[in-house]
């Protein structure tokens, strides 16, 4: 059995379980032309925490604009933070679209002394005064449970901003206001 989406247009074969699982669309790393890690430390899994961030860049709202800052964001984390790849486990456009960072079973790089035992999943754009369309929200609210649905994150999990764990004020104030009030956040 085979699953297509169809999603802005355009035809594009996906797992076939991702309907039922309640996942967003994923742009896989080769989709959006991603550089292969410098190295890969497993993800013990399923993790019970999943870390909310935004990048601090610009917005995107089509899979090319999205695509661009997340190769920007790759070579940024890898050039001049030196890490062995992007940070995060995943990256949200407002173009609606899921995009594949370190992925499910990588550890991420993006919350200290919580990469271990959290996922990262990340908003592309600055978050501060304004919150993220309804479509990012939707997809990153599908990917929690589609994290969920796959044994990747744990049934009892707990949903924090970056700024709950590490000294920041990431991941902007208009997303923080919004998150704390989904399902299993907890300050």
């Amino acid at each position: 059995m085979q699953a297509w989406d169809i999603n802005n247009g355009g035809a594009q074969l996906t797992h076939p379980l991702a309907w039922c699982l309640g996942c967003p669309r994923i742009i896989s790393r080769s989709q959006w032309g991603a550089r292969a890690p410098k190295s890969r430390v497993p993800l013990k899994t399923p993790v019970p925490f999943v870390i909310i961030h935004h990048t601090e860049g610009n917005p995107c709202t089509s899979q090319a604009s999205c695509s661009r800052q997340v190769k920007g964001i790759q070579n940024y984390h890898m050039n001049t933070q030196r890490w062995s790849d992007i940070g995060y486990n995943f990256l949200i456009g407002e173009d609606g679209n899921v995009y594949e960072g370190r992925g499910w079973s990588t550890m991420g790089a993006h919350a200290k002394n919580w990469n271990s035992k959290s996922l990262g999943f990340s908003f592309l754009g600055s978050f501060t005064s304004r919150v993220p369309n309804n479509a990012a929200l939707n997809a990153g609210k599908s990917l929690i449970q589609c994290a969920v649905s796959k044994g990747f994150l744990s049934r009892s999990y707990t949903l924090k901003g970056h700024r709950n764990v590490n000294p920041t004020s990431c991941p902007g104030n208009a997303l923080y206001g919004v998150i704390s009030k989904w399902p299993r956040f907890k300050a």
